[in-house]
């Protein structure tokens, strides 16, 4: 039960924190901190069963550390089936950490509605987790789209000026894409039933059903589009810069660190597998989407005068990488696509906690009213510096890593495509100290003097310090974590 309570723990708490808004107000920060310290605990104890024996679950036996299966609406073929691996117990830890320091990040930039706000919070961290658990694909969908709502009221209630429009941009590209893999989904559950008998929508079932090569092709893309609307890969991505400028500071943090994550986890877990020979017809397609989503990301951060904006389309660029690397679909460049998928959300969400404690601060983000910022917050100034690099591929810091085992996969399949991808890196070099030059240094924009980082701010930002320096230095266990789940996917190749 110890997957389903990782849930439940999160919706309970969440409707907690809602109810007991009138009554005290302050209370639902800490019952927000509460549940998932409590997940937090229940997340140490699966790493702890990580070396110990594993449940072999149907058709791919040994790399499952935990399951449940539960008859859900069994006339159907549906089931409460949730079940982790190496992969998933990753990006679930990944949703427990970033989680806890959204919290803390916006204690105090959120003052009203407070309990709604971490309602809604809980809610949207609850549907992530059953994204990266589910194991059945009706419950697959439904976590889906539970994570659709609750994202799209923290950026139309709590966001910045044109929230509205954001909020409805990011809920019209989201829900289309979903629509797309409800089709696709009902497709391969309706074809593994004429073939087999049997309908069911569970995953282990679902792989390796007979399909004729071009409603395999049909199938893959209804699953890719709604992948590659959350990752977001060009052309998908309008509505990324807007919902990441217009959401608060916990949502542009659960928006890059963690939404954006269930895309390519998703092309993981879904794509490859279920549809292997369509996925390599696929790949060269893909991953030069990938080298135009890495170099166009790159010249669209530079062109940006908005801090928010321009770490939005970073991300575009750097997640180009996770498809890059995916579709690349050697051993080298599926570890750099899972490790690109942790150090962008642990540098992206300091990054995302930073622009929003300046904004706390001086009330904008455009950099052309800053300059000379080092001198009103050196602390500050120099741990935005410290994520910038990180955040452009510094060596000894966690993206250098993953960028760098992508590349190096994605050569031994074709070189022009690589060498497209490394011009990228030099465009986030030169967006990224253009950011630096422009709001930090030069002559000081402001008379008035502001708060550096107080002692909440660096307890936050010292952990995602911490945990991108180990990346950089230390990545093998995150390595060994996924092997086996990689392990599974080239073998399958």
């Amino acid at each position: 039960m110890i997957l389903l309570w990782l849930i439940l723990i999160l919706l309970l708490g969440g409707l907690l924190a809602w109810s007991l808004e009138r009554r005290i107000p302050n209370a639902s920060r800490y019952v927000s901190l509460i549940a998932l310290g409590l997940d937090a605990v229940l997340v140490t104890q699966l790493w702890g069963k990580l070396n110990g024996p594993l449940v072999a679950p149907g058709a791919m036996p040994g790399i499952w550390i935990e399951q449940i299966r539960l008859p859900w609406i069994p006339r159907f073929g549906i089931s409460l089936h949730l079940a982790i691996d190496g992969v998933s117990l990753l990006l679930a830890t990944l949703t427990i950490l970033l989680g806890i320091l959204s919290v803390g990040a916006s204690w105090t930039e959120i003052k009203q509605r407070t309990g709604f706000f971490h309602f809604n919070l809980l809610w949207v961290l609850a549907g992530i987790l059953g994204v990266f658990l589910a194991l059945d694909l009706f419950l697959f969908y439904f976590f889906w789209e539970m994570m659709l709502i609750p994202m799209y009221l923290l950026i139309i209630i709590w966001g910045h000026e044109n929230r509205v429009y954001a909020g409805f941009k990011f809920f019209l590209f989201t829900q289309a894409g979903g629509l797309l893999m409800l089709l696709s989904i009902l497709g391969l559950y309706f074809l593994h039933g004429q073939s087999t008998g049997v309908y069911t929508f569970d995953y282990l079932d679902l792989l390796g059903t007979p399909l004729a090569s071009q409603t395999a092709t049909w199938l893959m893309l209804g699953f890719f589009i709604a992948f590659a609307v959350k990752l977001p890969m060009v052309p998908f991505h309008p509505w990324l810069p807007a919902a990441h400028t217009e959401a608060p500071t916990a949502g542009s943090v659960i928006l890059a660190g963690l939404l954006l994550k269930t895309g390519g986890y998703g092309i993981l877990r879904f794509v490859l597998p279920l549809f292997p020979d369509a996925s390599r017809a696929f790949a060269p397609v893909a991953m030069t989407l990938a080298a135009v989503g890495i170099l166009y990301g790159a010249i669209l951060a530079f062109a940006q005068t908005d801090l928010k904006k321009l770490v939005a389309y970073s991300s575009v660029s750097h997640l180009g990488f996770v498809l890059l690397g995916l579709f690349a679909g050697n051993e080298l460049a599926l570890q750099g696509a899972v490790l690109q998928m942790i150090c962008h959300g642990v540098s992206t969400g300091a990054l995302f906690i930073l622009v929003g404690g300046l904004y706390e601060r001086i009330h904008t983000r455009d950099m052309e009213r800053m300059g000379g910022l080092w001198q009103a917050a050196p602390k500050m100034s120099a741990v935005t510096l410290y994520f910038t690099m990180a955040s452009l591929g510094l060596p000894g810091l966690g993206n250098f890593v993953g960028e760098f085992l992508v590349l190096l996969g994605a050569y031994q399949v074709s070189v022009g495509i690589t060498v497209a991808a490394t011009i990228g890196l030099i465009g986030a070099t030169i967006y990224s100290l253009r950011m630096m030059l422009r709001a930090f240094h030069g002559a000081n924009s402001y008379d008035l003097p502001f708060a550096d980082l107080n002692r909440r701010e660096w307890v936050i930002l010292g952990v995602l310090m911490i945990a991108i320096l180990w990346l950089g230095v230390y990545p093998q266990p995150v390595i060994d974590t996924a092997a086996p789940v990689i392990e599974r996917l080239t073998a399958a190749g």
